[in-house]
């Protein structure tokens, strides 16, 4: 029905079914009634993505006295009964704030496919090109009329839009540390929105000749490019604003920079940033490999979550702490442990999560997930949920099919 008297799905449901039939409606069904209301509540995702795989033995999984465990001892947490592996001392203080999840389980072990699979819940397939997590959230939740991206990848490019468009792609920042040269105007507002409408008339010949939608990708790059140098909130991407003790409580390193920027960037309502922390491909002289990785990255991520409870962000704000897949029980013989999919862990906090508790386990050894198995679907509808979106939602795919934002899997209720 339409005009005045129209009548949203949303109202007809409310309207015909009242608060008992809401109460009957499932998860899903009741998340695609709120998203309007979701949007003004302004949750927000940050994901610290440790590329090259993470291994659970020297992260959040240690095994005490065994012998897969190699010479990393674990240490003590706020929480008693939890125990993380050593050099993380900082992270261990604020467990409070975390679930971790410690039976993932995968089959990919290729770093290129499960990057993509842990970016978009889907494995890669031959014609589809599937939208990356951050291009989701934003599209789903960034409100429309934004003036900054709602989507920043920081120290690195990200899974990309695809068929979602160029509005949705990553604004990369390659240095937290130095704004990016591209935010300041290279002339006054009304000049730049003229030169806007010059090229607007110059690209309509393309358009009307069969290139329409490549000019209209064109077209909101440059709008939306425009809209942001001349937004006063572009002075979130600029650390200098930050006092001396601030920035050096997140530590003066590119990814415990890019943690801060991160809270800058929710602060000023961006709905998702990826701060990235590269060299986890630990297949040789892991241990030194790690006693250079994992300071920066507990310092970053403990500062993160402890400043975004003190600014009462986190609740709103899902934090992910994720790589690809994790590593091999048994050390090779260069001193390191090569890629094992089957069993790895996660960690989340805020976004309504409960923290403070591990979720699943591993065996003795860490050779198999012994307890409540999470594959990358479940997690996934785990994250949609704390996001407040549906994950059955579909969109219509560039072979033009309807793709569900997740085939399969289940919430892993136990974080909420």
């Amino acid at each position: 029905m339409n005009g005045a008297g129209a009548v949203s799905r949303r109202g007809f449901l409310r309207g015909a079914l009242g608060a008992a039939g809401l109460a009957g409606l499932g998860l899903f069904d009741r998340l695609a009634l709120h998203a309007d209301e979701v949007r003004r509540q302004q949750r927000a995702c940050i994901l610290l993505w440790m590329a090259g795989g993470p291994s659970q033995f020297e992260t959040l999984d240690p095994k005490p006295g065994a012998e897969t465990q190699g010479p990393t001892r674990a240490i003590p947490t706020a929480v008693p009964g939890i125990q993380i592996a050593d050099h993380w001392t900082r992270l261990a203080g604020v467990t409070r704030d975390l679930a971790v999840i410690r039976s993932m389980t995968s089959r990919e072990g290729n770093h290129g496919r499960a990057t993509y699979l842990l970016h978009t819940s889907y494995g890669p397939s031959g014609g589809v090109v599937h939208p990356g997590f951050g291009s989701i959230v934003a599209r789903e939740i960034g409100p429309s009329d934004f003036d900054l991206p709602n989507f920043v990848s920081v120290q690195g490019p990200s899974v990309g839009p695809s068929f979602l468009g160029v509005q949705h792609a990553p604004f990369v920042v390659l240095d937290p540390n130095r704004p990016p040269d591209n935010l300041t105007a290279p002339v006054a507002s009304g000049r730049l929105n003229r030169r806007l409408g010059l090229l607007n008339e110059l690209e309509r010949p393309f358009a009307r000749g069969g290139a329409g939608e490549q000019v209209r990708d064109h077209q909101a790059l440059y709008r939306q490019t425009a809209q942001m140098v001349l937004s006063p909130r572009v002075r979130a991407f600029d650390l200098t604003q930050e006092p001396e003790r601030v920035r050096d409580a997140y530590g003066r390193t590119p990814f415990g920079q890019g943690c801060l920027l991160a809270r800058r960037l929710v602060e000023a309502g961006v709905t998702f940033i990826e701060v990235q922390s590269s060299g986890w491909d630990t297949h040789g002289n892991e241990l030194p490999t790690l006693r250079r990785l994992i300071p920066p990255v507990d310092r970053g991520t403990a500062a993160l979550l402890g400043d975004l409870r003190e600014r009462g962000l986190l609740e709103r704000t899902l934090v992910i702490w994720m790589g690809e897949f994790g590593r091999m029980p048994h050390i090779n013989l260069n001193a390191g442990r090569d890629h094992f999919p089957q069993a790895f862990n996660v960690a989340l906090a805020g976004g309504g999560l409960r923290g403070g508790q591990v979720i699943g386990a591993t065996d003795r050894l860490g050779t198999e997930v012994a307890e409540r198995p999470v594959t990358v679907q479940d997690l996934f509808c785990t994250f949609y949920r704390s996001l407040g979106i549906n994950p059955r939602r579909e969109n219509q795919s560039n072979v033009g099919r309807p793709l569900a934002l997740v085939e399969g899997g289940n919430v892993v209720q136990e974080v909420f």
